[in-house]
């Protein structure tokens, strides 16, 4: 079997999809994307189909390796987002050969169920109780929010005050019925991380996110000194020598490795495998859409320290495009109690409407993120 051809498609609400095609006549899908970064992560596919056009598409380590080390340049967030979504494609293209689910192939289920959470609040987080409640009623067990908007290096305790009446108003409604994650997205420096990590930790969170940077990762200690709340960062990490580093300086609870920016279910498995022998929990990244989701399932079906798993049904980013409006069979991502079911199909388990993808691709999108700034019109992180 030989990879003949591939197609890229730029979707709204800000995804790009990939889809590789064999002389046997099966496809498979992936979804390689840096949110804002769509058109450069479609060039570097394209630069590194050289490498896999006219090649044995099971032969997925080879490939992969390939891709990584036959260029003296490597690493970042374009390259390995292009790596990640051909992988991704590639197991798929595996799978259905086969006849199995990624899962079977990487040593089968170790779960029954996978826990997921929603999303609420918006980037610049608001009302979150009344949509906290919203989330209980549909089922859900497990929420994230954005923890605030802009702060500067040192910034008011207002600011931090009103992250903490926000958690408190979902505590008074629901208790501890429902879980909670907050995201601090990097906005947040180390001093003002140390001050609002210590803060929350009175309502004993599922976890916080993201708490300073991951080039401000050294900072993690201090944090880990001023509170009890478990810990949670990847999404800017890229391989696993990147959470390496975090890993062995031990101040990290769990990992979330992004399955279309840091090398793709085979990057990913290796990472989950090298965290589960640090006693670290995994919750992949996953605010993309269904092939990106479809895959971190994957991993977390065969990965018995994947404990919860992100997914973007609702999410404030997705404006002109849903998580389902893709697929042939939403259902495989129908959420029950909180939950959901693991796929049964072969390869990602899911069925891509690709004459939706092809209309949608048509007008395709050009998606960037806020910028913001600080109140003296310093640039501020998003």
């Amino acid at each position: 079997m030989k990879i003949t051809d591939f197609s890229l498609y730029p979707v709204a609400p800000r995804w790009l999809f990939l889809k590789l095609e064999t002389d046997e006549g099966i496809c498979g899908w992936g979804e390689p994307i840096v949110e804002g970064r769509a058109a450069t992560v479609k060039a570097a596919v394209e630069e590194l189909s050289y490498y896999f056009l006219g090649k044995d598409p099971r032969k997925i380590e080879d490939l992969w390796q390939t891709f990584f080390r036959a260029g003296f340049y490597r690493g970042g967030p374009e390259h390995m987002s292009a790596i990640s979504g051909i992988d991704q494609a590639l197991w798929d293209i595996k799978g259905k050969y086969y006849n199995a689910p990624i899962y079977d192939l990487l040593g089968g289920s170790c779960r029954d169920k996978l826990k997921v959470y929603r999303w609420i609040g918006g980037d610049r987080p608001d009302d979150v109780a009344a949509q906290a409640v919203e989330s209980y009623e549909q089922g859900y067990k497990a929420l994230k929010m954005n923890a605030t908007e802009e702060l500067h290096y040192i910034d008011s305790f207002k600011k931090v005050q009103a992250v903490s009446d926000r958690i408190a108003a979902i505590r008074q409604a629901l208790g501890y019925d429902m879980d909670i994650a907050v995201d601090f997205h990097g906005r947040v420096h180390k001093s003002m991380a140390k001050v609002l990590a210590k803060e929350l930790e009175q309502y004993h969170l599922m976890f916080i996110e993201e708490p300073v940077l991951a080039e401000n990762i050294e900072a993690l200690r201090d944090i880990a000194n001023v509170t009890s709340t478990p810990i949670a960062t990847g999404e800017r990490m890229f391989s696993r020598w990147d959470f390496k580093r975090i890993l062995t300086a031990g101040y990290v609870d769990i990992v979330q490795p992004d399955l279309s920016h840091a090398g793709g279910i085979s990057e990913c498995k290796k990472i989950a495998n090298m965290a589960e022998a640090f006693d670290v929990a995994l919750a992949p990244h996953c605010p993309l859409g269904p092939i990106a989701l479809a895959s971190c399932v994957q991993i977390d079906t065969c990965c018995p320290n994947a404990f919860i798993q992100e997914q973007s049904l609702g999410i404030h980013y997705n404006k002109g495009g849903e998580l389902y409006e893709y697929l042939k069979e939403p259902s495989v991502f129908q959420y029950k109690e909180g939950f959901v079911d693991i796929p049964q199909g072969p390869g990602l388990g899911i069925e891509i409407n690709e004459e939706r993808i092809r209309e949608a691709a048509v007008e395709g999108h050009n998606w960037k993120n806020p910028v913001w700034r600080n109140y003296d019109g310093t640039i501020a992180e998003w």
